[in-house]
């Protein structure tokens, strides 16, 4: 089952601090972000007891296309809030943290199609 209710994704290195990068765009969509990820991890975990319980391969398969699928529409409502939040307040500040913001959207985006 896939969540499509929240947009996409604001990808920052773990590394990175809030204060690093102000206030997140998701911040708006936080509690449906938490929420949605609460539910994901009921699904890793309902395919965890599959796996202990022994059922069919493909029911399991079938389970897991569901959970990444899942997280995927997290990761595009991250992206999408990413863009429209911090890249967009950076393109019109300008300088180096409008290439820094670009750059970070652009690797996201390349590690999200892998």
């Amino acid at each position: 089952m896939t969540d499509t209710t929240i947009g996409p994704v604001d990808i920052v290195p773990a590394a990175a601090a809030p204060s690093e990068h102000g206030q997140h765009g998701y911040i708006s969509d936080k509690a449906k972000y938490l929420n949605r990820l609460k539910r994901i991890e009921g699904q890793a975990r309902g395919i965890h007891k599959m796996v202990e319980d022994e059922k069919y391969c493909i029911d399991i398969l079938t389970q897991i296309s569901a959970l990444t699928s899942a997280l995927e529409a997290v990761a595009l409502g991250l992206l999408d809030d990413h863009l429209r939040h911090c890249v967009v307040d950076a393109a019109r500040t300008g300088g180096e943290d409008a290439e820094v913001k670009l750059r970070e959207a652009s690797e996201a985006i390349a590690r999200l199609v892998r």
